[in-house]
């Protein structure tokens, strides 16, 4: 009798445990690159708590993006440097709290899609009120200090990140939202305008890469110092040539997206690897430094990149299926 007992038991176990295991489903690509997302909006959080932005230093850094651009532009930043250097400890501890809750939000599923929207509405108001627009407006714009804005960035990875009831068919994930054309047509504007804010008067001048990164050293832990000032060093009076190297590459990445998967990847991982680069320029984003606020362009773009990597489906030449979301793919 007991026997039995325990056999029925033990297959009602492993019963339950099997729908446990069916109704989870192992994160697909664009699920994985939404935790990303949400990790990077995590970190935001934690670098919003710092002491530092809890002074009035860090409404005198709000303030400072106002700096050369239009009236327009530049007075509702005034104003909401005002409000943040009245009421520091408050409106930070908010905005700290807003970007903590974008992340969880983006990492729990039942949430994802409101986090999602929630953080383009944010992201579009910190590249206005507290990054100036990515200074593309003052002319001293550049790849290397994190043009066009991490901000926009948030953004454009919310959008291209949807999870909807039907995917789009496409050949990488970031088209699976609103259709490969727009993807491709979203990415060529990003990365052109990269190529042109390197080729402005600000970024070709002799010493202005040069500048850019060694003005990010200050602060910075003794080895990120010694690469930014050794980089700086290698760089100095060569700001044309480097500018031209690097519009260039960003030229190649832009057009990349529309090449044949295999050659899709190669631009890719020259686009990674500009990331990587662009973020070592950045110093991190001065995440070391205790002011840093984010983690700046760098690794957004890398994570972009990774958002156009074609499907192994779009290299062997096969059609892409449209994928449920009911699937428990987000």
């Amino acid at each position: 009798m007991s026997e039995s007992v325990a056999t029925s038991g033990s297959m009602a176990w492993r019963g339950s445990a099997g729908v446990a295991e069916q109704a989870w489903a192992v994160p697909d690509l664009r699920r994985r690159l939404q935790l990303v997302l949400a990790g990077i909006w995590l970190l935001d959080a934690v670098l919003q708590y710092q002491s530092f932005m809890f002074t009035k230093a860090f409404a005198q850094m709000v303030g400072a993006t106002a700096a050369g651009n239009p009236a327009v532009i530049a007075d509702p930043i005034t104003w909401s440097a005002r409000l943040i250097g009245n009421h520091f400890v408050v409106m930070n501890a908010i905005f700290a709290t807003i970007q903590l809750l974008l992340g969880l939000g983006i990492a729990w599923r039942p949430t994802v899609r409101i986090a999602l929207a929630a953080s383009i509405v944010w992201s579009l108001a910190v590249w206005w009120l507290g990054e100036g627009l990515g200074s593309v407006l003052t002319g001293g714009a550049s790849p290397v200090n994190g043009a066009p804005g991490a901000a926009i960035i948030y953004a454009l990875l919310a959008v291209l990140l949807w999870p909807v009831a039907r995917d789009c068919t496409a050949p990488f994930v970031a088209g699976r939202a609103v259709g490969a054309h727009a993807a491709r047509a979203a990415w060529l504007v990003l990365w052109v305008s990269l190529a042109y804010f390197a080729l402005t008067p600000a970024s070709r001048a002799p010493q202005a890469t040069s500048s850019m990164i060694s003005g990010m050293a200050s602060g910075e832990p003794s080895w990120l110092a010694w690469i930014d000032n050794h980089a700086a060093s290698t760089l100095s009076h060569d700001g044309l040539a480097v500018s031209i190297v690097l519009a260039i590459a960003l030229a190649v990445v832009a057009a990349g997206v529309y090449l044949p998967p295999q050659a899709a990847r190669a631009t890719l991982v020259l686009a990674l690897a500009l990331a990587a680069a662009i973020w070592l320029a950045e110093g991190l984003g001065g995440i070391l430094t205790g002011s840093g606020t984010d983690p700046n362009s760098g690794p957004l773009l890398a994570l972009l990149a990774l958002a156009y990597w074609p499907t192994a489906r779009a290299v062997s030449g096969q059609a892409s299926t449209p994928v449920p979301a009911s699937t428990g793919e987000q």
